[in-house]
This record gives C-alpha cells, structure tokens and sequence, in this order.
C-alpha cells in the first residue's frame, strides 16, 4: 500500500492558497498524515483484538457502570472533531468485561469517520456481543466541532444520545438506576 496522505496534504495546502514548501508548513504534509492515520486507528481494529480475552466468569448480576469516559472522534460529514464522554452500564449474566476494555472498545469506533448517533449504538452492541449481557445503557455528551466553529457557530451546543438494549430498554426501574446513577434523574 502507497501512502498518498502526504502528497494530498501538500495539494491541499497548495490549493488553499498556501505555499507548501514555506519553513512552517515544509513537514506539514506528513505531520497531517500521521495526525489522520492516528484518528482513524479505529479501522485496523476488530473487537477480539481489542477486548483481547478479557472476559471474566463472575457471580454478579448488579449493574456496573463506567462513566467519563473520554473520546474524541471526526465527524464523517466535515471531518471536524468531537469529542465528550461516554458512561456506559450493563447488567451482568455470568461475565464481567475488563474495565478498561471500554474505553478501548469507545475508541476503537471513535477512531473512525463517524457520527454520534452511529458510535452510541456501535459501542453498546459491542459491549452486549462481548459480555452476553441481560442488559447494556450507553449515554454519549460531545461537543462538535461543526457546529461549534463553522455553520451556527454556537459555542455551548453539547448533544447526548442514548442506547438502551435488553433489560434497559425493557424495565424502566433498571433504565432509571441507570439515569440516577449517572445524575440524570
């Protein structure tokens, strides 16, 4: 595989009206690459590569919450950031997931050309797949670049979503522990 990042990066400067054989912008082009190559890492990256094993026989069914999570990601619509937190619960049937596993499994959808909505249910379907879960919540709070430094410029926007699967979607005492939990409620 060629690596055409560089030189994209170089007809990019250039056809913004830049010159991109000035001293600053003289190793601009591959510092860009490694920067797109690094937010987008989350393609070279499946779900057993990332959980790595880490799936642990325990004898819990209360609900266990990982929350602030913090991600960043680029929009697929204009390539710009956005970033936040992620809390992300479920209730356990026999097996426990590693912690860190979800922030890992966060960034490896968040490392991809993406939007918010996509990612929130991406990461809970991943934690189910992965744990067996009766139940998995995810809340996602970001704040885009998009909207917040072109179009409607409104610097305070954040948006949040949610997926609920399983006994979150079904019992409304469980999704309210969940919302409690996290100061929702």
């Amino acid at each position: 595989m060629t690596d055409t990042l560089p030189k994209l990066y170089q007809t990019l400067i250039n056809d913004l009206g830049e010159d991109p054989s000035r001293d600053g912008l003289l190793d601009t082009p591959e510092r860009a690459a490694k920067a797109l190559r690094f937010l987008t890492a989350g393609y070279s990256l499946d779900l057993d590569t990332v959980t790595n094993g880490a799936v642990f026989t325990a004898d819990t069914d209360e609900m266990v919450l990982v929350q602030d999570i913090e991600f960043y990601s680029l929009c697929e619509h204009h390539m710009l950031p956005f970033f936040g937190k992620a809390h992300i619960a479920y209730i356990p049937q026999g097996k426990v997931l590693g912690l860190s596993k979800f922030a890992r499994i966060t960034d490896m959808f968040a490392r991809r050309l993406q939007i918010q909505e996509q990612l929130t249910k991406q990461i809970a379907n991943a934690v189910l797949e992965v744990t067996g879960a009766a139940g998995v919540g995810v809340v996602l709070e970001a704040q885009h670049l998009c909207m917040m430094m072109r179009g409607v410029e409104k610097q305070q926007s954040k948006t949040t979503t949610s997926v609920m699967l399983g006994s979150f979607r079904k019992s409304q005492n469980t999704r309210n522990e969940f919302l409690t939990l996290l100061g929702r409620r």
